[in-house]
């Protein structure tokens, strides 16, 4: 189905065509007609399925017939859980609407409020937000919502992990009843469906995880190591494998500061982004990765979402993120619109009871691979997936064919330079060996330094 079967004007539809989008994606083919026949929304797609588009191309419908009708006012209201998304979204409002006389803002904390004041005053049609620097606002009346008629959460799952439910709630006690809501986010974990049931009254869900996550395009590998030889490894594999751009996450703005001393020191320039850098440096870092200027990013997680770049060949997970969904958002960053990726994660013993989740949480073992030279001191084990119980096995340690096969441990595949795909465990030692900490009692979740 092209774009065109959707029900968008000639002016949407021309600046779809000059992007270059023929054929809307899952999620996009089945939001856009039901957004705009006024329909409340739940959407779960994974992060790369086109989630912006599914909401942006409605709301320019949608408000394309009319303005704004007093100042310091706004028509539509899109809450997202950081600023470089909130920046990022309202750059796809002005590439999609280009053909229409609409404008929109893009409000986050980290900068003066003056110039948001300033821009609100003759009033916006679009406010892309985060919600702490919007509820500043509207307590301070820089902003008022009686002519909100449409709401957007996008990413609610990242906004209710880092702590914006207090301020969502509140922003949503602010609004007109009689609105539109639309919620998108790449998981429906319990939190998120409760804020949907309280918020999005009515609606019809939507979920494309399922397929998404059964077709990946993205080549999934981790190799273990200790956890302060990190640093050297990642060096070794960037010389060794000449990679021509990465993005490589990390769990503190001290560590990412750290690391790109450490990589500086072996003669690799990288640049980092955190929540410690100003929006100013962390916008031009963003612009200068996006156009190759910079071959190694460190981000943390809290950039993890709003960094969006064509045909992003490799990811790294310098750590491991917890919950185990972020590991998904992450490694999204790659693979999008159908081009193919890597994910590759450095794993030490600390990052044991990350990977036994974010593994459960995908349903298959990441497949290992030995770095020569790198091989760990302290045991990974394996994780509890490619557990067999001792009653389940034959005299060769293998599972009793008469019982459900187990899952598959190791998944093979070429390999390059130094990097061999091993079913051993990170130190050399066979898988029964590392089972072996299992069948003694072992419990992943809670004995990791055991």
């Amino acid at each position: 189905m092209p774009f065109s079967k959707l029900g968008l004007s000639e002016p949407i539809l021309n600046a779809v065509t000059e992007l270059g989008y023929t054929t809307p994606t899952p999620i996009q083919a089945e939001a856009i007609p039901l957004a705009l026949k006024g329909k409340n929304l739940i959407a779960a797609a994974q992060t790369g399925s086109g989630k912006t588009a599914s909401f942006v191309l409605p709301i320019l419908e949608l408000l394309s017939g009319g303005e704004t009708q007093r100042k310091k006012r706004a028509r539509a209201l899109i809450l997202t859980p950081t600023r470089e998304l909130a920046v990022q979204v309202c750059k796809s409002i002005g590439l999609y609407g280009k053909h229409l006389n609409l404008n929109a803002i893009a409000i986050y904390g980290g900068v003066d409020y003056a110039p948001q004041k300033q821009a609100l005053i003759d009033g916006v049609d679009i406010v892309v937000a985060t919600p702490g620097r919007l509820r500043d606002l509207y307590t301070q009346r820089a902003i008022h919502f009686d002519e909100t008629t449409l709401l957007v959460l996008d990413e609610a799952d990242r906004m209710l992990d880092m702590g914006f439910i207090e301020d969502i709630t509140k922003i949503i006690d602010t609004l007109p009843e009689q609105r539109q809501n639309l919620l998108f986010s790449a998981t429906l974990s319990r939190q998120v469906r409760e804020l949907a049931k309280e918020t999005v009254s009515d609606a019809i869900q939507l979920s494309f995880n399922k397929e998404s996550e059964g077709k990946p395009n993205i080549e999934q590998w981790i190799t273990t190591v200790d956890k302060d030889k990190k640093s050297a490894l990642l060096s070794h594999l960037i010389n060794d494998q000449n990679w021509p751009q990465a993005l490589i996450f990390i769990e503190t703005k001290h560590g990412a500061a750290k690391l790109v001393s450490q990589l500086e020191k072996r003669g690799i320039e990288a640049e980092c982004i955190h929540s410690g850098r100003t929006q100013a440096i962390r916008e031009q870092i963003l612009a200068d990765f996006k156009s190759g200027k910079i071959k190694y990013l460190i981000s943390t997680g809290i950039s993890a979402r709003g960094i969006d770049i064509d045909e992003l060949p490799l990811v790294i997970n310098y750590d491991l993120p917890f919950p185990a969904d972020e590991y998904v958002h992450r490694i999204g960053r790659t693979g999008r619109a159908g081009s193919s990726g890597e994910a590759i994660s450095l794993v030490s013993k600390d990052d044991f009871k990350n990977l036994c989740m974010i593994e459960s949480r995908l349903d298959h073992l990441l497949e290992r691979r030995v770095i020569e030279g790198f091989s760990p001191r302290k045991e990974v084990p394996v994780s509890v997936l490619n557990y067999v119980p001792k009653s389940q096995r034959d005299e060769d340690g293998k599972r009793i064919k008469s019982e459900k096969s187990a899952k598959p441990g190791v998944v093979r595949s070429k390999s390059k330079s130094s990097i061999k795909p091993s079913n051993r465990s990170g130190n050399g030692k066979s898988t029964e060996a590392a089972e072996s900490n299992t069948q003694a009692g072992f419990n992943p979740w809670t004995d990791s330094k055991r």
